[in-house]
């Protein structure tokens, strides 16, 4: 009789248990947006605690084993990576159409120029002096593109989102740095697109830390600069500026992309370096392939070209 008792009050106080245990899951699932199954994050977090990642281990989550990620096998699973982890990113902030801006990553800003001359003509040597002067003459294109971004973002900060334009640029320092800052003293976020190279690069200070990217393929970064770019603005600038704004020209002029703004920030410069009527009188470009691009000398018109080129009703900064 009390073995029989005692079975009973067991069994009974498994199924209070069992009850229990039910309430609670069912309790848990009543949000409908919880996921059923857990995520690979909880995996690999709990996966990190006890093993080393930098050992090949066969017994390791996939996703979680770098030395497989890295393999030159895996390469094209690292394509995609770099592809969707920006645009994702993006399209998550809302941030579907922007103003690519390169130039020289060597330019500063006018109070640094300033500040280099007053110490080389304290020195007193004719060279540190001559460089100062020409820093002088860069820091222009510095301001220039700091203020270029600025009347981008307050112009297009009464636009929705669907419509507004965003500063986007390689995320170094010089003109990147610049448009950056522009567009943070605006009070608008901007993108940057980065570069591993063999020498330390970090993103300027600038740059809106939700949006800041680093890829490790050029192509890829090449890519996402196009995939969103509604304008190319083109300062002074030295092999990348060029590397850049030959690429895009190229997409253009053979209609692999939609007709951009190109424009060349900047007319003394350009047309030192380049002359492009060379290219029509040797028959290598036609001459309806000037058309791709134009030279402007100040952050308004380059601004007003944009507009002016998608009809862009902004108010005036």
């Amino acid at each position: 009789m009390g073995a029989t008792i005692r079975l009973c009050f067991g069994w009974g106080m498994a199924t209070l248990t069992l009850l229990s245990m039910h309430n609670a899951v069912m309790q848990s699932r009543q949000d409908l947006s919880a996921p059923s199954l857990p995520h690979a994050w909880a995996d690999l977090q709990a996966e990190a605690q006890t093993s080393d990642w930098l050992e090949p281990e066969a017994n390791r989550l996939a996703f979680a084993d770098p030395e497989f990620l890295l393999r030159r096998e895996t390469r094209g699973i690292r394509f995609q990576l770099e592809m969707l982890k920006p645009d994702l990113a993006q399209t998550e902030a809302k941030i579907e159409h922007t103003v690519v801006v390169f130039g020289s990553a060597r330019f500063m800003d006018m109070a640094s120029a300033q500040t280099q001359l007053s110490a080389a003509q304290k020195v007193g040597q004719p060279l540190e002096i001559a460089k100062a002067q020409a820093a002088i003459c860069n820091a222009q294109h510095y301001e220039n593109a700091r203020t270029f971004a600025q009347l981008v973002a307050r112009s297009c900060s009464c636009l929705p989102n669907d419509e507004k334009l965003f500063i986007c640029t390689g995320g170094g320092p010089g003109i990147m740095e610049a448009a950056n800052r522009g567009a943070q003293e605006a009070g608008a976020p901007s993108v940057a697109l980065n570069i591993a190279l063999p020498h330390e690069q970090k993103p300027n200070p600038y740059v809106t830390p939700e949006l800041s990217f680093k890829f490790h393929y050029f192509a890829l970064r090449k890519m996402h600069f196009m995939m969103r770019a509604k304008a190319l603005v083109a300062f002074p600038g030295g092999f990348g500026t060029l590397d850049e704004l030959f690429e895009v020209m190229t997409l253009v002029q053979t209609r692999k992309s939609r007709p951009v703004p190109i424009l060349l920030f900047g007319t003394e410069f350009w047309k030192r370096l380049i002359n492009m009527d060379v290219l029509v009188e040797e028959g290598t470009i036609s001459i309806e392939d000037l058309q791709l691009f134009r030279y402007v000398d100040t952050p308004e018109a380059a601004w007003q070209t944009i507009c002016d080129f998608y009809q862009l009703n902004v108010p005036a900064a």
